[in-house]
Formats: structure tokens, C-alpha cells, sequence
């Protein structure tokens, strides 16, 4: 069994760290996030930190890079308030891990890496056309994150969008139909396959 220090951490060349501790914390959902800026200029990029925070009110949370490292989909939620998240599909694997580029801001991903932006007539912020699952959000919050300079960004639900078939009788989403991927480290995906669902656990 290997053990490393944290001084061991701090030594290692940069990339072999990044790749290690990407990876330490497993699997994650690899998904798509669709801004516009004021001007209507489409962005859109591929996160791996996006998690539930509550069901009541609906709240999701990512985390966003420092400015310097990945400022546009910051920006255009800053200035907008509203964005989207889209899930990955094997089918899109290699457009949306393309999104990752630092494309000019005046560039739009969706035009470089071939996917759709598709828009609802009641929520400016841009869909992807090709995504299974998917949903808008409102800001709620930015929190800064003064250790990395990353932030945390919380927006609540106001619309989901969800093929009928990936949806269980109790409001299960059967994500395995979907075929929504997740990753590990920076630059690997995977297909997610069920194992077993559970009763609720109770002492």
C-alpha cells in the first residue's frame, strides 16, 4: 500500500497531482453548462463539481475555477443570473470534453465542438439540443472561496427537461437509460451502470 505525506503532495510535479487528486475523490456526473452574456453571445463548458444541495427549495451547487483559469460561464452568469445544465451522453463525449479549450470570449463552444443550442421561449440561458436531461437555473448565490480563489456558484431549478422514459413511477431518475457519463480526474469518462437500489435505511 502506497502512503503519501503532504509534503509528498506538494512535491509531485504538477500534472502527476492534479490527475491524483482529481481521481481520489472517484467518480463524479460530467455535465454541460450553457450561458449567454448580456450581448447574447453563447457559452458553453463541461464541469465535473456539480452537486445537490436541497430538494426544497430545488438547489444545485458547482464549482467555478479561478477567474484567470475559466472565466466566461462566471462572467455570463454574473451578468445574466441564469444558466443550464446539461447531461453528457456517449454520443457527445468528445464534443463536450472539447468545450474545455480556452476558446475567445467572442467564440461560441457550441459552434467549435458541433453541439445545439436550444432555447425555451420562457428562459434565456441556452440548452443543449442533444442532452437527454436537463435544467435551468436562477442564481441564488456566489460564494467566494478565499483558500483557491475558486467559487462557489448556487442556483435554484426552474425547469426541467427529461426524456419520459428515464423517469420512474416515484420520481426516480433511471440514469443508466439516459446513458449519462461521469468522469474521473481531468480527462476520462465512463458509462454508469446500476447495482442495486435500496429500501430507506432506518435504525
Amino acid at each position: 500500500m502506497n502512503i503519501f505525506s503532504t509534503t509528498d503532495i506538494q512535491n509531485w510535479e504538477r500534472f502527476y497531482r492534479a490527475n491524483l487528486i482529481n481521481s481520489l475523490t472517484g467518480f463524479k456526473a460530467a455535465s454541460l453548462i450553457g450561458t449567454q452574456n448580456a450581448v447574447g453571445k453563447t457559452n458553453l463548458a463541461i464541469f465535473s463539481s456539480i452537486f445537490h444541495i436541497g430538494s426544497d427549495p430545488a438547489l444545485v451547487g458547482y464549482i467555478n475555477r479561478p477567474r484567470k483559469a475559466a472565466p466566461h460561464t462566471l462572467a455570463n452568469i454574473e451578468a445574466t443570473h441564469v444558466y443550464t445544465i446539461n447531461h453528457i451522453h456517449p454520443s457527445m463525449v468528445e464534443k463536450a470534453h472539447q468545450t474545455s479549450a480556452k476558446y475567445p470570449i467572442e467564440v461560441s463552444e457550441f459552434e467549435k465542438v458541433g453541439l445545439t443550442e436550444e432555447f425555451s421561449q420562457d428562459f434565456p440561458a441556452p440548452f443543449v439540443k442533444e442532452s437527454k436531461v436537463k435544467y435551468a437555473l436562477r442564481l441564488q448565490e456566489i460564494v467566494p472561496i478565499a483558500m483557491n480563489e475558486t467559487f462557489l456558484v448556487i442556483g435554484k431549478i426552474k425547469k426541467v427537461i427529461i426524456e419520459e422514459d428515464i423517469i420512474s413511477p416515484d420520481g426516480f431518475l433511471e440514469l443508466d437509460k439516459a446513458q449519462s457519463i461521469c468522469s474521473n480526474g481531468i480527462d476520462s469518462y465512463y458509462r454508469a451502470q446500476p447495482i442495486i437500489r435500496l429500501d430507506y435505511a432506518k435504525p
